[in-house]
């Protein structure tokens, strides 16, 4: 028997609808590349984008047709979230810090039709034109004023804008058509098209939303730091639309200085990043000896969430800290670390260590961990294994390579290694590629960064397996420093002490001024181990572990 409900789709349009019709006057901020601040609401996000719909039709843009962007967090790029999924072709968010081989190399697999770009990428503009095989059109996204001399092929946003009607009508179509696509950031091959449906991107919104994830309302101002071209800003646009909540879009400003002005000028609660942006936000409050006058709470994902990040921002600043985990195939969201109610009760240093996870699944999502043999391992917060997710919003196959599917009996493998507790909670202990094996033991590099961490001299740590010549791999620390601090070799191997086997702790300590960073503000550990491979060639066995 089936039930006798309506069919209606499940389409991003609907959101935009939803948020115009309900929440017409709330407000949208945006820096904008030209430095300045613009605001307008969700009606007028509403009008432009169905201008924008507009125009995309009268340049040929057909459903299906993939749209490329080049572009920072604000106003214009929302607009053409709504006006390319919603008119039934594919926004294709690409990220401007690849190197210029791969942006040609996805612009290509793409076959993308156009490519919207702010004026920062005119640069990467001029040198993708000459690498493509067929003309693209080519959008500014500026006003008139501002197009850029002798560039007569290009476009003018604005001009596009004004020139169109805005009585579009948003098509009603299957929920399963392709919304967007995003690509892998590519560090070991060439990236990877994940593409999502109108449906997935709805239902994350929905899950995303939850109070046992990002906990997001109208009452909120939401402040996604993490780019548009990073997995959709975490969804945080589109379940901005659904609940109706402030939405400040920062731009390219991304250091701590403008972003702490942003948060303090426009009142934000919530906000989501990578630990590398919070970093910087934190040291600028700390010079200037401020706090947050109305952040509640911040969603660190992208990267692990060092243990003293989280208790920086709760113990100094009354900020929650949700730790998250998710993969582009996953839309992003997997877990959250939200606290169960008998957890709010432990002591400060057992919160912390849960806080250290990255969580629990989120409605949706189910995840398992297997030995190699494909066994399902315990939920016993000591068992590792490789990670496994399934669920409506998680990839089935990749754009392009439809033929070959990357799921193992139905569910996508992670390349995470993980443990789960019985209370659910999920901890990487390393991707798979970083796990670092020691005389047949497998160490986690994750734990030892968390732990280095929490020294008062160390700013920042990754650790890395070098070629050892005993035991098969080693673990290398390198670590930043904080600003003033002296903290040498011993005294923060010593640190280690009690704190984790003895036979996990480094053998030695690199100190840096940074890491290379990739794409998306993570560490390129695998650069790092062709740096320091031989570090422990010739090693004094006297002091091996």
């Amino acid at each position: 028997m089936i039930g006798l409900m309506m069919q209606q789709p499940l389409l991003v349009a609907s959101l935009l609808n939803h948020a115009t019709r309900h929440h017409a006057d709330q407000e949208i901020v945006s820096r904008r590349v030209e430095g300045d601040i613009h605001r307008y609401r969700f009606v007028d996000l509403g009008v432009r984008s169905r201008r924008l719909a507009t125009a995309l039709a009268a340049l040929g843009i057909q459903p299906g047709d993939r749209v490329a962007t080049l572009a920072w967090n604000g106003y214009r790029h929302l607009e053409l979230n709504f006006a390319v999924s919603g008119s039934g072709a594919v926004l294709h968010t690409i990220n401007p810090r690849l190197h210029l081989d791969q942006i040609a190399y996805i612009v290509e697999h793409a076959d993308d039709r156009a490519i919207f770009f702010d004026l920062t990428f005119l640069p990467i503009i001029d040198a993708l034109q000459a690498r493509l095989s067929t003309p693209r059109l080519f959008v500014a996204m500026c006003d008139v004023a501002c197009m850029p001399p002798l560039h007569d092929s290009l476009l003018c946003y604005e001009w596009l804008i004004d020139s169109h009607r805005s009585d579009y009508e948003w098509p009603s179509m299957d929920e399963n058509t392709a919304s967007s696509l995003c690509y892998t950031s590519g560090t070991t091959g060439n990236p990877k098209g994940v593409l999502y449906s109108h449906r997935s991107t709805v239902l994350h919104s929905y899950a995303g939303a939850l109070p046992d994830a990002f906990n997001c309302s109208t009452r909120d101002t939401i402040l996604p730091v993490v780019p548009m071209f990073h997995v959709n800003a975490w969804g945080l646009p589109f379940i901005a639309c659904m609940v109706g909540a402030k939405l400040v879009l920062p731009g390219p400003a991304l250091d701590g200085r403008s972003l702490y002005e942003l948060i303090e000028a426009e009142q934000v609660t919530m906000s989501a990043g990578v630990p590398t942006i919070w970093q910087g936000l934190l040291a600028h409050v700390a010079e200037r000896e401020g706090t947050f006058s109305s952040m509640k709470r911040t969603v660190i994902g992208g990267a692990p969430c060092p243990t003293s990040m989280a208790a920086q921002f709760q113990k100094v600043h009354n900020v929650d800290v949700l730790h998250a985990w998710g993969m582009t195939e996953l839309s992003p969201l997997g877990t959250v670390c939200s606290l169960k109610p008998a957890q709010l009760a432990l002591s400060e240093d057992e919160r912390y260590a849960i806080q250290a996870k990255q969580g629990r699944a989120v409605f949706g999502i189910d995840m398992k961990i297997v030995d190699p043999n494909g066994k399902a391992l315990s939920w016993d917060g000591e068992s590792v294994g490789d990670l496994l997710v399934r669920g409506p919003w998680v990839a089935s196959a990749y754009f392009g390579d439809t033929a070959t599917s990357p799921l193992r009996d139905g569910w996508f493998p992670t390349g995470d290694m993980a443990r789960i507790d019985r209370d659910g909670f999920m901890q990487i202990t390393d991707r798979s590629k970083d796990v670092i094996k020691s005389g047949g033991e497998w160490i986690s590099s994750i734990d030892i960064e968390n732990i280095a961490c929490l020294h008062p001299g160390v700013a920042s740590a990754t650790c890395i397996g070098v070629r050892h010549p005993k035991w098969d791999e080693r673990p290398l620390l390198l670590v930043t420093r904080t600003k003033g601090s002296a903290v040498e070799k011993d005294e923060l191997l010593s640190f280690f002490d009690g704190k984790l086997a003895r036979w996990w702790k480094p053998d030695d300590v690199v100190f840096l001024d940074g890491f290379p960073l990739g794409a998306t503000g993570k560490v390129l550990k695998n650069r790092l181990r062709e740096q320091y491979g031989d570090h422990y060639t010739g090693f004094d066995a006297s002091k091996q572990a």
